[in-house]
């Protein structure tokens, strides 16, 4: 018996070692993690206050006079992080270099955010066909994965089509954004009485989740609650 609790905890010393990895940021070891400890508390945050409706800074929590004058199609926002160096790289390295391990850690830091919110359904930002053809996978459905299994909400994949096929949001000025994106999704759903979890990676000006939102409310949606693990805070 001990020669054989020897030799199993040999092996499992041996499985530890080639679980471990170096982390993506900085190369030190992050033991099974992706990330190291010290460049996880190092990623950006968001300031505590924050407007309910969008998740742009506001002194005491408040919603901001720009949703005041001009109300988004959606309820909530709920960020994980601040849209910055490094976690743009760690980003950008999910969706353009097929990192596709940071979906879970990705996806579990959404999961976390949703405690005590009732939310029905999951519906992650589409990707229009010609571009999940040349990406490979559509990074919004690969984060509503970890959440939807955390919390156990369906994800519809179907219902909400990409329909235009535009430029790219990233690579246009901020104000041009809306009008990129007006009319580029269709709903075949009856979501009446729902409510809706729409989850995308970053938000910058809102447009996309804004326009999306709005279609989901033409087709019934009661509720709409935007996830994003990242949100990018706006100029002045």
């Amino acid at each position: 018996m001990p020669i054989l609790t020897q030799t199993a905890r040999r092996i499992l010393g041996s499985c530890a070692g080639l679980l471990t990895q170096d982390c993506l940021l900085c190369g030190a070891s992050s033991g099974a993690s992706l990330i190291c400890s010290a460049c996880e508390a190092d990623l950006p945050q968001l300031p505590v206050r924050l407007c309910p409706r969008c998740a742009l800074p506001t002194p005491a929590g408040e919603i901001c006079g720009r949703c005041l004058a001009k109300p988004p199609h959606y309820d909530l926002t709920l960020a994980a992080l601040r849209y910055d160096f490094p976690l743009d790289k760690l980003v950008q390295s999910f969706k353009y270099g097929h990192r596709l391990a940071l979906a879970g850690y990705f996806g579990r830091r959404l999961a976390a955010l949703l405690v005590g919110l009732p939310a029905e359904l999951i519906v992650p930002m589409p990707l229009h066909p010609l571009r999940l053809r040349a990406r490979g996978f559509n990074q919004a459905l690969e984060l509503a994965r970890p959440v939807s299994k955390a919390w156990r909400i369906p994800i519809d994949r179907q219902s909400c089509q990409r329909i235009r096929h535009t430029p790219a949001q990233a690579d246009l000025p901020w104000r041009e954004r809306a009008a990129n994106i007006r009319g580029a999704f269709q709903c075949s759903a009856d979501f009446t009485g729902k409510r809706l979890l729409l989850i995308d990676d970053v938000m910058t000006t809102g447009a996309s989740l804004d326009e999306l939102a709005r279609v989901v409310r033409l087709h019934g949606a009661e509720q709409v609650t935007l996830l994003v693990l990242a949100r990018a805070l706006a100029p002045a």
